[in-house]
């Protein structure tokens, strides 16, 4: 295996310790989930295809090459690059769409709906993980997603968890499918749950999985649903730091118990959080321009996309395949889940 091959192993760039060169090696593989990420752009032009995100297109996409002609031996070292180094910029660059003047809008009650509701998912999602057989692993990938902010926080969760590739990739599937199905049906409910705009936008905010798909269900009901349900999601993105520092901590304390090397190796407090953080302080103090925030928020959805594509192009359908239903039917119950545990707190506050 050639020294690029080495530096972009798995343990390296989860242990985040060792820095990834940029290497003429790493290019084809860079241009590869880049061709990827802009064929998932050029399609959303397409009729249908607005609702879903480029992150969702890109992995698709990348799945269905991997699947019917292969990744290319040379392009695995760009591919992990864009996986691992890449999410993780994409992560920190996305503090500066979140200040805490936007949590503060939610207010307190708002605040509580949306963290209790991410709680009770989480632990709902992992008891009956276990109940069910699904890995650890997996059970950690479909709780994160479902409870805070779908592919984000699958991959970002993944960085300490370390699940398999094909893993990450079924719990992606998982909060796209039932995300997208919330996104169709939640514009159809204010009036048969009786919710006014503020209690449907915090109801969509705190349980729908994607900013995009909260976004499409929201403003369906009217601007002032709209722009509530999207601060309200953003006040629930804000809570991917602390989530992941915890189960990092977790997933530490498990290693010194165990004695596992692999795991003990990861850094109890991922970098790549603290940057998050330290952005979402930095935009909450300076006002930066609205031109260079809007560039800086294209780079990271583009960077998330690059960074799904090569999800795609690392994952074996026929893997996926064996992992059976139980995975799906957790990802299933802890959509119900969260949407009426969520619904019930909203109708017991407002």
């Amino acid at each position: 295996m050639s020294m690029i091959a080495r530096t972009v192993s798995r343990p390296a760039a989860l242990a985040g310790s060792t820095p990834t060169p940029i290497h003429a090696g790493v290019l084809p593989g860079l241009a590869l989930t880049a061709a990827v990420a802009g064929l998932a752009f050029a399609l959303r032009q397409l009729p249908g295809l607005a609702a879903f995100s480029p992150m969702i297109l890109a992995i698709v996409i990348g799945m269905a090459f991997h699947n019917l002609w292969g990744t290319p031996a040379r392009a695995r070292p760009g591919v992990v690059l864009s996986l691992r180094k890449l999410l993780r910029l994409a992560i920190v660059l996305l503090g500066l769409q979140l200040t805490a003047q936007q949590v503060a809008a939610v207010g307190g009650t708002g605040i509580g709906v949306i963290a209790l509701t991410l709680l009770a998912t989480f632990l709902f999602t992992t008891a009956l993980g276990r109940l069910l057989g699904v890995e650890r692993g997996l059970v950690e990938l479909i709780a994160a997603g479902t409870s805070i902010c779908g592919a984000s926080a699958v991959i970002a969760t993944n960085t300490v968890t370390g699940a398999r590739d094909e893993d990450v990739a079924y719990a992606v599937a998982c909060v796209t499918v039932f995300g997208s199905v919330a996104m169709f049906i939640y514009p159809l409910l204010p009036r048969l749950l009786d919710l006014d705009a503020h209690a449907y936008g915090l109801w969509a905010g705190a349980s729908i999985h994607e900013i995009a798909q909260v976004v499409a269900a929201t403003f369906q009901n009217g601007r002032e649903a709209g722009e509530f349900g999207t601060i309200a999601k953003l006040s629930r993105v804000m809570m991917l730091a602390p989530t992941v520092i915890v189960l990092a901590l977790a997933a530490a304390r498990r290693a010194r118990r165990t004695g596992t090397a692999e795991v003990a190796a990861r850094s109890p407090m991922p970098w790549f959080v603290l940057g998050f953080v330290a952005l979402v302080g930095l935009n909450s103090l300076v006002t930066l321009p609205a031109g260079l925030k809007a560039d800086i928020a294209t780079t990271a959805t583009v960077l998330l996309t690059m960074a799904l594509a090569a999800m795609g192009l690392e994952t074996d359908i026929r893997k996926l395949r064996a992992r059976g239903m139980r995975p799906l039917v957790l990802g299933f119950a802890a959509f119900l889940f969260i949407a009426g545990f969520s619904l019930a707190l909203v109708k017991m506050t407002t």
